[in-house]
């Protein structure tokens, strides 16, 4: 299959995926992954392996394109906790000097 990452023309297949990443060991996820060989590895680091580019050269949506086109599983980036926010009873029990406290 054709695509083009980075403005750059690359020819890949799924096998030829599948040979370039046998034996990879996965970094660390923190945003975007696929699912190559039954290991999870990050786009980017996927990426960098397969084309050879800088990481900085390419964009996690273009791997995840080519990726998810030649039937690998892609997976979303891991969600942001959302922020703690107190109650009113909380906020209203610190300002009085309570046991409770206001974070953040």
């Amino acid at each position: 299959m054709r695509c083009i990452i980075a403005r750059y023309p690359f020819d890949l297949s799924r096998s030829g995926v599948l040979a370039s990443m046998k034996g990879v060991k996965p970094e660390l996820i923190t945003g975007e992954s696929v699912t190559i060989g039954g290991r999870r590895y990050p786009v980017k680091q996927v990426g960098h392996v397969i084309t050879g580019q800088d990481r900085r050269d390419f964009t996690s949506d273009e791997v995840t394109r080519a990726m998810a086109r030649l039937g690998f599983t892609c997976h979303a980036g891991p969600e942001a906790a959302p922020p703690s926010v107190p109650t009113a009873l909380q906020t209203a029990s610190a300002l009085l000097g309570g046991t409770g406290s206001v974070e953040g």
